[in-house]
């Protein structure tokens, strides 16, 4: 097995350390006020937050036609469309819910070039309702592999509030290699070319760089 790409952050991702340090404090505050309820609310929130933004290393698979889960979660869409905005061709569409329980950092399915990103603001419904991959406030990314194109769609969920980047335009990412993340409960789309083939089925669980979700000719 390959392993992923080196860690950036150690075994908190980034964005996790102000949520943990506001834990931090409420147990402070509750030791020096003497108040050991609001000591037992910072160890429980800090304890949260501490596996909520959890990172591991991930073994990628060596196989380098292999597509691998961008996301930790359940498979839960899979189905072919037309997406005009980016690939601007049909597509075979596989969505991914993330659970609150569920690593939330994002990695790249293929290997390739960033050659777009977009936010879009939106709404915040449930990330598992089909109409949320409309609706929602989300953030695609466009990789150029073997000539090409796959999208990325980091949608937030009913508690997502936050969609952060890891990655910019231009930059080229290994297989697995981590792209972002979404602050809580979310989804992520993959956009493949449609000749491409796909070997998950809804109701499957994934893990984000380790699990294969399909092969690029």
């Amino acid at each position: 097995m390959v392993k992923s790409t080196p860690k950036k952050w150690g075994l908190i991702a980034a964005p996790g350390y102000p949520f943990i340090a506001a834990g931090l404090v409420l147990i402070l505050l509750g030791v020096l006020m003497g108040r050991a309820g609001l000591a037992v609310l910072g160890v429980a929130a800090a304890g949260f937050f501490a596996y909520f933004f959890r990172d591991p290393e991930r073994d990628i698979p060596p196989d380098p036609q292999a597509i691998v889960a961008p996301a930790d979660g359940k498979v839960i869409l899979l189905d072919e469309v037309e997406e005009p905005q980016f690939l601007q061709a049909p597509a075979r569409r596989l969505a991914i819910f993330m659970n609150v329980l569920d690593v939330h950092v994002n990695r790249a399915p293929v290997a390739g070039t960033v050659k777009a990103l977009h936010h879009r603001e939106g709404k915040f419904k449930a990330a598992f309702r089909q109409d949320a991959g409309a609706l929602n406030e989300q953030q695609a990314l466009v990789l150029e592999a073997g000539g090409r194109r796959v999208l990325v769609v980091q949608i937030a969920g009913l508690l997502a509030r936050r969609i952060v980047p890891f990655v910019k335009e231009g930059q080229r990412l290994v297989r697995g290699e981590r792209l972002g993340m979404i602050c809580f409960g979310s989804r992520v789309d993959l956009y493949l070319p449609r000749e491409w083939q796909v070997t998950v089925k809804p109701g499957d669980r994934v893990k984000a760089g380790a699990s294969v979700v399909g092969r690029w000719p």
